[in-house]
């Protein structure tokens, strides 16, 4: 509901609305105040018989008031798109604590992966479990950063060792020491790479 009082200190003609949440869908509230704005004009504009004998200053005051309702139902409606605009991008990163959380459940499946023997069945039990894991945290927004190559991007990567290597470009991601990861488009934990310098400059 809308409280179309002027605030302490404004004048007369201040359209400074306050949209308070009693519970209302946004429907109701754009009928209630499309149907406010139609008996504010109806009023100003006197009885239907009386339109000839209507001051001029009514008709002004009808437009005035038609012109406030129409910019107040446009701030209303971005106030909406906002609104939904917030709500989804909380909704896309809500889960982002409790995954950030199970980064170090994944470490170590990586871990164990590394220091089993790869075609045994420790190691192909350890991995069907690992690919569940991520499966469902993949569909949840989440993304490896391990390029292997890439130039190093201090955005998403922490070099841990910087190693004399002039075979590549200077600056180059030559191992992925613990994967990094963003969550949809958002950074959630940097790599720690290892960068090889003394190179030629890329």
């Amino acid at each position: 509901m809308m409280d179309e009082n002027p605030k302490p200190g404004s004048g007369a003609d201040d359209d400074t609305y306050v949209i308070e949440d009693t519970g209302q869908s946004v429907d109701e509230i754009e009928q209630e105040m499309e149907l406010a704005a139609r008996e504010a004009v109806d009023e100003a504009a006197g009885p239907p018989g009386d339109a000839a004998a209507a001051p001029a200053d009514a008709a002004d005051e009808a437009r005035k008031l038609q012109d406030r309702y129409l910019r107040t139902l446009a701030d209303f409606e971005n106030y909406r798109k906002r609104a939904d605009r917030e709500k989804n991008e909380f909704f896309r990163y809500a889960t982002a604590g409790l995954i950030k959380d199970l980064l170090p459940v994944l470490d170590n499946f990586d871990r164990a992966l590394d220091h089993a023997e790869e075609g045994d069945d420790f190691h192909k039990g350890v991995l069907l479990i690992y690919k569940q894991l991520f499966d469902v945290l993949q569909k949840n927004g989440l993304r490896t950063i391990e390029e292997v190559g890439a130039h190093f991007d201090p955005n998403i990567h922490e070099a841990v060792i910087r190693e004399e290597d002039a075979s590549v470009p200077s600056h180059t991601v030559t191992a992925i020491l613990q994967k990094g990861y963003f969550l949809h488009d958002r950074l959630l934990r940097p790599a720690l790479v290892k960068v090889a310098v003394g190179g030629p400059e890329s």
